[in-house]
């Protein structure tokens, strides 16, 4: 799981937290400091707002740490 984010961004945040909660592993992509990880996501998600999740290849841009956790646990990744 990549997921993309930029310095200050209060999603961002959001989503990490969860991540860090539920003990998912994750590579944590800062688009912020990083021009070529921001173009990544942009290719991939064909948008440029953060926080964006590529999970083995579904994308989910410009989501927030509720969508995230629905889509975690309806996948069966995370549960209670």
């Amino acid at each position: 799981m990549i997921v993309y984010v930029k310095t200050g961004c209060p999603w961002c945040a959001g989503v990490l937290e969860l991540l860090h909660e539920k003990k998912v592993s994750f590579e944590e992509r800062n688009v912020t400091e990083n021009k070529a990880f921001f173009d990544e996501m942009v290719k991939k998600s064909g948008q440029t707002k953060a926080p964006t999740l590529d999970i083995d290849g579904v994308i989910l841009a410009d989501s927030d740490k509720d969508q995230v956790e629905k889509y975690l646990r309806e996948k069966g990744i995370i549960t209670a």
